[in-house]
């Protein structure tokens, strides 16, 4: 499969008020998967039956799941079935500190009818608890590289979490040398087995994973620029997070688009192009900047040794396997930000918002670096320089492995 070049296009020119996410085409029990629910961003959604409209995705997940059919007066919890439409995900490091939390949360979309879950030991228990959880998806377990080709058949969702967590001290570069080969072993069985799926990679150092993958991808020859995302949905949580809490903003209507990359100062919210409009001090605008950068840290230092941010990693990457889900779906108005091969700027990946539809990425949005503070301009050149080398790693990492393999 030849790349495709990716569209940039301005915000404005896809829809006025852009939102996270997408409308659902269904959710939940009796219904016939009709628009039963009005509005979908990101893990938040607003139901035609009574759901509010700042309800998280899972708590209105789960209300939706059991809401009778219209006619009927009568809850019937045995009754659940998925909607019409409906896809298989599988999770490779599905046994690991965000593999399971992630399994869960994938479990509870009405959207999947399989959940498989990979990893290299310890997967059956994790499949077996999900398994009992009454929500639509089957759950089914592989273990080993022997059972990794089986898990990939027909998947349409391929979320890789897999890989050695951060530790105190690490950075996301000390990961590098263990990770990138995990991820590209994986990658591989992905090309032979499910080339057409999304690739969703969480497994850190991001900024050099996903150039590992588009290059396994490539030698493969099945690349497609379109289908594969690196996951940096979190630092779009934490900055929606912390902009509400420090300018005391209702958490639900906060948007804070942030570019790059996954890593220290590649990660740059973009603050003046936070929705709603909101005026930030200098001052504010540099403590922000840097907790978002740091937030990963600030986690590692907290568990002191005892994991990562495992939790709400699992969190954001479930937000953008939802996203993914409903634009295979049909929904026309997704939109996340992901760090992808991208035109926006020379470098080759970067983060920024993109347009996700049935086919992948639809287009970049360049917009959201239009007008920039200064501030903002001088964080997006000073953060190129380490994005370019971390990608130039990761390209690198696999030219390496495949010359040592040919003269093996």
């Amino acid at each position: 499969m030849a790349s495709t070049a990716l569209t940039t296009v301005s915000i404005g020119s896809v829809c006025a008020q852009p939102r996270l996410g997408a409308r659902p085409k269904a959710f939940g029990l009796g219904f016939s998967c009709s628009k039963s629910f009005n509005v979908f961003s990101g893990l938040k959604a607003a139901s035609s039956v009574g759901i509010e409209a700042d309800t998280s995705f899972f708590n209105a997940s789960l209300q939706a799941s059991f809401v009778p059919k219209i006619k009927s007066k009568q809850v019937c919890l045995n009754q659940l079935h998925p909607c019409a439409s409906s896809f298989k995900v599988a999770v490779l490091g599905a046994a690991g500190g965000i593999g399971q939390p992630l399994g869960l949360l994938i479990k509870m979309s009405p959207l999947v009818s399989a959940l498989h879950l990979y990893d290299i030991a310890n997967v059956k228990g994790v499949a077996a608890d999900l398994s009992h959880c009454n929500s639509p998806a089957q759950v089914l377990d592989f273990t080993g590289q022997s059972e990794l080709a089986k898990c990939l058949k027909g998947v349409d969702v391929v979320v890789i979490p897999a890989g050695l967590p951060r530790k105190p001290g690490m950075t996301r570069d000390d990961l590098f040398n263990i990770n990138a080969g995990i991820v590209k072993t994986l990658i591989e069985a992905v090309a032979d087995n499910c080339p057409d799926a999304f690739i969703h990679i969480i497994s850190n150092p991001v900024n050099s994973t996903v150039p590992i993958a588009a290059e396994v991808l490539k030698q493969k020859g099945v690349y497609d620029a379109k289908k594969l995302f690196g996951v940096t949905t979190l630092d779009v949580v934490r900055a929606n997070t912390f902009v509400a809490q420090k300018k005391d903003l209702k958490l639900v209507d906060v948007d804070v688009p942030v570019v790059g990359g996954h890593a220290g100062i590649t990660i740059l919210p973009l603050l003046s192009k936070t929705r709603p409009s909101t005026t930030f001090t200098n001052d504010e605008v540099e403590e922000l900047t840097l907790r978002i950068q740091n937030a990963g840290t600030e986690v590692v230092e907290a568990k002191a040794g005892a994991g990562s941010a495992t939790l709400s990693m699992a969190y954001a990457a479930a937000r953008f396997v939802e996203a993914s889900l409903h634009a295979l779906d049909g929904d026309v108005d997704v939109y996340e930000c992901s760090f992808v091969e991208s035109h926006l700027t020379e470098l080759p990946f970067f983060a920024s918002r993109v347009k996700i539809g049935k086919k992948g990425i639809e287009a970049t949005v360049s917009a959201d670096l239009e007008g920039l503070t200064e501030y903002e301009t001088k964080a997006l050149e000073a953060l190129k320089p380490e994005l370019q080398a971390s990608i130039e790693k990761g390209v690198a990492f696999v030219h390496k492995q495949a010359v040592n393999s040919a003269s093996a």
